[in-house]
């Protein structure tokens, strides 16, 4: 009898270390999701070499990935932030903006002509950023990000040493602009199907006089669990396009105050920084809801800085 009480008593002794273990590691998973939950401040630029031709921009998207490079989360798999959804979207959004940003540095502002060479290390910069973000081995995410990092670094050295160049130009400048209205179009779109849809919508364009054909149709299924994932998407290109126009405002400053659109670009700054709010829960509500549309409240203001870059792009092309 006193064998099987002294038994029971390991036996409920264990079954407590166990439930006190599971508690824990509760807990610290608990902890892990809340700290990775939080998002970025904003970049501090810092002082810049004004002797070089594009130390602003070239900058920003260094500390943007390596912002991303520190904790990167969309390719985790053995950490609790694994069960996370929100800052990996937002990271993703990020992204996008630091691959359009080297795309156009590559394509356009590195060179004289789109005739010239590539510049090998804003090449080497984009190849790495185009790398699958879900990555986590052979070759992981960060890697690559380490990569694209080294060849800014290289890149802004070139410039400093007269081997690698920056045409801060109407032209170059336009391109970046079109590259950012075409991402943000994309964006707003489903941000503002953002209730469950299974249907095809038109896209959102600003040219009113084009016929659309079928194919120009976007397919939209937007789940209701992946709602609050094309939000903060959305608020991650909304954070990378700020940070890159505060640099674009530094470098091509000469050019925007000859083409009159300094209070211009301060206005698409403003309203890219409204877009940086947190609520609690995202809602979808609809319009006689007492809850709100987050989606719709994100894309009413995302939709009117890229009208405003596209009002910059005009006043950059006329003469």
């Amino acid at each position: 009898m006193e064998t099987k009480s002294h038994e029971d008593k390991e036996e409920k002794r264990r079954g407590g270390l166990i439930g006190l273990i599971i508690l824990i590691l509760v807990i610290i998973t608990l902890i892990i999701m809340a700290v990775n939950s939080r998002k970025p401040e904003r970049l501090q630029l810092g002082e810049l070499d004004k002797e070089v031709s594009g130390a602003a921009f070239v900058k920003v998207n260094k500390l943007l990935i390596a912002q991303m490079r520190e904790n990167w989360m969309p390719n985790d798999l053995f950490w609790p932030t694994l069960f996370l959804d929100n800052m990996p979207n937002f990271q993703i959004g990020e992204l996008e903006v630091v691959r359009y940003n080297i795309r156009v540095l590559r394509d356009n502002l590195s060179r004289m002509r789109t005739t010239d060479n590539l510049d090998p290390w804003a090449e080497g910069a984009f190849t790495a950023v185009s790398n699958d973000p879900l990555k986590w081995w052979f070759p992981s995410a960060e890697s690559k990000w380490q990569k694209a990092y080294q060849d800014l670094e290289a890149y802004y050295t070139g410039l400093k040493n007269g081997k690698s160049f920056f045409y801060p130009r109407a032209d170059n400048l336009v391109e970046l602009l079109n590259q950012y209205a075409s991402l943000m179009g994309g964006v707003n779109t489903r941000l503002v199907n953002a209730p469950q849809r299974k249907e095809s919508v038109l896209p959102v364009t600003d040219d009113s006089e084009k016929e659309l054909v079928g194919g120009e149709l976007v397919q939209i299924d937007i789940p209701w669990r992946q709602i609050d994932d094309n939000f903060y998407y959305a608020q991650g290109v909304a954070y990378a396009l700020h940070e890159s126009f505060k640099a674009i405002r530094i470098d091509f400053y000469s050019l925007l105050k000859r083409k009159n659109s300094l209070k211009l670009t301060d206005k698409i700054i403003e309203q890219l920084e409204r877009c940086y709010f947190e609520p609690w829960i995202v809602f979808n509500g609809s319009p006689d809801s007492i809850f709100a549309n987050h989606s719709l409240n994100v894309s009413g203001v995302f939709n009117d800085a890229r009208q405003k870059i596209n009002s910059l792009t005009v006043a950059l092309q006329q003469g």
